[in-house]
C-alpha cells in the first residue's frame, strides 16, 4: 500500500497494492500499520455507505466541527466518483482551495480527507456504490455543508450546474465567504 501526497499534502491519495491472477485479484484496503508509518495515525470508528443511481449525483460538500471532526477513508465499490477535499482550515496556505481525484471501483485508489476539510463527491457513472471509514460518529448537531457550486473555491466538476443531482441539503447550503474557516 502506498500513501501519496496530494497538492494539499495533508490529504493524501491510499493506493491498495493488488495481488492478480487468472481468478481476479486480492487488495488489503486498509492498514492501520502502513497508515501510521506515514504519520497518519487513525482510530476509524464507523463505516459508511452510499449508493447513487443516477449518474450526476452530487454528495457534499459535508463537514463535522469539533469536536466530532471526521476524518474520511474513501473508496469506490461500483462505478467511478470526481472525489473532492476543500480546506477550511483557518491559517492555512491552502485555505479555500481543493483537491480533485477520480476514484474508481477498478483502480481501487482511495483518499483520505483529514479533519479541517469539507468533502464530496459527483458520481461519474450510474449505480455508483461509495464506502468510507471515518474518525468520529456521526453527529447531527455538528453536521456542516458547504454549497457544491462555490465560484471562490472553483471546482471543475464534470456536469452543467443543471444536470446536478442534489438534496435539498446541499441545495442550500453556505458559501465559503458566508462561513470562512471553521477549524
Amino acid at each position: 500500500m502506498e500513501v501519496i501526497d496530494t497538492e494539499i499534502p495533508a490529504v493524501k491519495l491510499v493506493r491498495p497494492k493488488r495481488h492478480g491472477d487468472a481468478r481476479g485479484w486480492f487488495s488489503e484496503t486498509y492498514r492501520a500499520d502502513v497508515l501510521a508509518r506515514a504519520g497518519l495515525d487513525i482510530a476509524f470508528v464507523q463505516d459508511n455507505q452510499s449508493f447513487s443511481a443516477p449518474k450526476g449525483t452530487i454528495r457534499g460538500l459535508h463537514f463535522q466541527l469539533a469536536p466530532a471532526a471526521q476524518t474520511k477513508l474513501v473508496r469506490v465499490l461500483a462505478g467511478a466518483i470526481l472525489d473532492v477535499a476543500v480546506d477550511l482550515r483557518a491559517g492555512s496556505p491552502s485555505f479555500g482551495r481543493h483537491v480533485a481525484v477520480r476514484l474508481d471501483a477498478e483502480a481501487g485508489d482511495q483518499l483520505l480527507v483529514p479533519h479541517g476539510f469539507a468533502h464530496g463527491f459527483c458520481t461519474l457513472t450510474p449505480d455508483t456504490m461509495v464506502a468510507y471509514k471515518v474518525d468520529a460518529y456521526y453527529s447531527p448537531a455538528h453536521d456542516r455543508a458547504l454549497v457544491w457550486n462555490d465560484p471562490d473555491v472553483g471546482i471543475a466538476w464534470p456536469l452543467a450546474e443543471a444536470e446536478a443531482i442534489l438534496s435539498d441539503k446541499d441545495r442550500r447550503a453556505p458559501r465559503l465567504a458566508e462561513i470562512g474557516p471553521q477549524f
